[in-house]
C-alpha cells in the first residue's frame, strides 16, 4: 500500500474493548483525582501506569515527592500549576501547556497551584523500558501556542505527541508514544491511524460521543475506553454539542513490571534498591537531603 494511503485510511477501525468511568479520589495533599489506569481494574495498561484526571485548588495540591522509572506528562485544561525539582528545575505550567518529565534515576519536585480557584489537568504515567530507567532526568517543555494543531471538515487536533491531520509533535518519545487532543464539531466524523502492534485508549473530556463503531452506544465525559485491535480509531459526534477528547497510544514494552507507589522498575530486587537509595540519598537522589520546595517551606512542611 502506498505512503500516503496508510497515513490517512484506517481499514481496521479499533472497537472498544472496555468500558470505565473515572471516579473521583483523595490523592496528594487535598487534591481530587479521577483515575482510570492505575486503578485496581486496570492497574497497568502497557506502556502506560496511570492517568489522573485532577482538580486541585490551593492550599490542596501535590507537595514535594519523588519519581524513578518512568515519564510524566502533564498537561494543562484549566487554570496554572508551579513545578520545582531538587535540580532548581522550576516553571509554570499553564493552561493548555505540556510539561513531558522524564524522572529516569530519580526526580524529588513538587506540583502546587500557581493560580485562584481550580486548576484542571491530566498526568499520564508512561513506563520506560528497563534500558532506559536510570538515565538522567529531562524535560521537554511547550507552551500552549507551540503545540502544533491542525483543522479539517469539523475536526480540530492538538499534537502533544506523534502526528494527526499533517500536523507533528517536536517532543521525543523515549517510549513511542502518540498524543493528540481532539475537539470535533457536531456531526463531525474522524478516522485517525494508529500502528497496529500499539496499545491504545481514549479518554473523554467533553460532550460525547460514538467510538468504534456507528453502532456503538455513545460515550460521555469522564470515561475511558481501552480500544482493541485495528489500524486506526473512528469516532462520530452525532449530538449537538462540541466532542472533546483524547487518543493515547503507545508501543507495548512487554517487560516486568514491579511498582511500589512512585517507584516502578522490573524487579523487587531493583525496588528495594530504589526504596535503599531513596532513603539514603544516593545514586540519584543526592540532592534530595538538602532541598525542600518553595511551596513545602511556605506550607510549613
Amino acid at each position: 500500500m502506498p505512503e500516503k494511503s496508510s497515513h490517512n485510511v484506517v481499514l481496521e477501525p479499533r472497537l472498544v474493548a472496555r468500558k470505565f468511568l473515572a471516579r473521583p479520589q483523595h490523592e496528594g495533599m487535598g487534591a481530587i483525582v479521577r483515575r482510570s489506569i492505575g486503578r485496581f481494574e486496570l492497574k497497568y495498561f502497557d506502556p502506560f501506569l496511570v492517568l489522573d484526571e485532577f482538580s486541585v485548588t490551593a492550599p490542596a495540591g501535590f507537595p514535594d515527592h519523588p519519581h524513578r522509572g518512568f515519564e510524566t506528562v502533564t498537561y494543562m485544561l484549566q487554570g496554572s500549576v508551579t513545578h520545582e525539582d531538587f535540580e532548581g528545575h522550576k516553571g509554570t505550567i499553564g493552561a493548555g501547556d505540556l510539561q513531558w518529565m522524564t524522572a529516569g534515576r530519580g526526580i524529588v519536585h513538587s506540583e502546587m497551584p500557581a493560580a485562584q480557584g481550580t486548576q484542571r489537568g491530566l498526568q499520564l504515567w508512561i513506563n520506560l523500558s528497563s534500558k532506559n530507567k536510570m538515565i538522567e532526568p529531562n524535560y521537554q517543555e511547550v507552551s500552549s501556542k507551540e503545540i502544533p494543531e491542525a483543522t479539517k471538515d469539523g475536526v480540530q487536533v492538538k499534537v502533544i505527541a506523534g502526528e494527526a491531520l499533517g500536523a507533528k509533535s517536536p517532543i521525543y518519545t523515549r517510549t513511542p508514544t502518540m498524543y493528540l487532543d481532539f475537539t470535533l464539531k457536531p456531526k463531525a466524523h474522524l478516522q485517525q491511524p494508529i500502528p497496529s502492534s500499539w496499545n491504545a485508549f481514549v479518554y473523554v473530556l467533553e460532550g460525547e460521543g460514538i467510538f468504534g463503531s456507528s453502532k456503538a452506544t455513545s460515550t460521555t465525559a469522564h470515561n475511558l475506553l481501552l480500544l482493541g485491535f485495528g489500524d486506526g480509531l473512528e469516532v462520530w459526534n452525532k449530538s449537538g454539542k462540541a466532542l472533546r477528547f483524547i487518543l493515547v497510544g503507545g508501543e507495548p514494552l512487554s517487560e516486568a513490571v514491579v511498582q511500589f507507589g512512585p517507584f516502578v522498575m522490573n524487579t523487587q530486587e531493583e525496588i528495594d534498591q530504589t526504596i535503599d537509595d531513596f532513603d539514603n540519598y544516593t545514586n540519584g537522589f543526592e540532592k534530595a537531603r538538602h532541598w525542600r520546595s518553595e511551596a513545602a517551606i511556605s506550607l510549613g512542611f
